[in-house]
């Protein structure tokens, strides 16, 4: 016995609209955006460049943007709370 087409699933995926978001809700924790970070990590850490890096970040920091990156810190931290 063969199924018909009436019987069979269909795709029941809804196309790409450009109204919606590029980045669905995923819900409570964002397992894409986890998975996207943890891969930065592992890359900058597998480069070897960190302690170059944290040496342009200091030197950044006591340079002429230091003010400028310390008040987008600040504001930073005040969206987290």
């Amino acid at each position: 016995m063969t199924a018909s087409s009436k019987d069979t699933p269909k795709d029941t995926a809804k196309p790409h609209r450009s109204s919606e978001p590029a980045w669905p809700n995923e819900g409570e924790g964002n397992k894409s955006a986890d998975k996207t970070y943890r891969e930065g990590v592992r890359a900058t850490v597998k480069s070897g460049h960190v302690k170059e890096q944290a040496k342009q970040a200091a030197d950044a920091l006591d340079g002429p943007e230091g003010e400028e990156l310390k008040r987008a810190e600040e504001e930073g931290r005040k969206k987290a709370r």
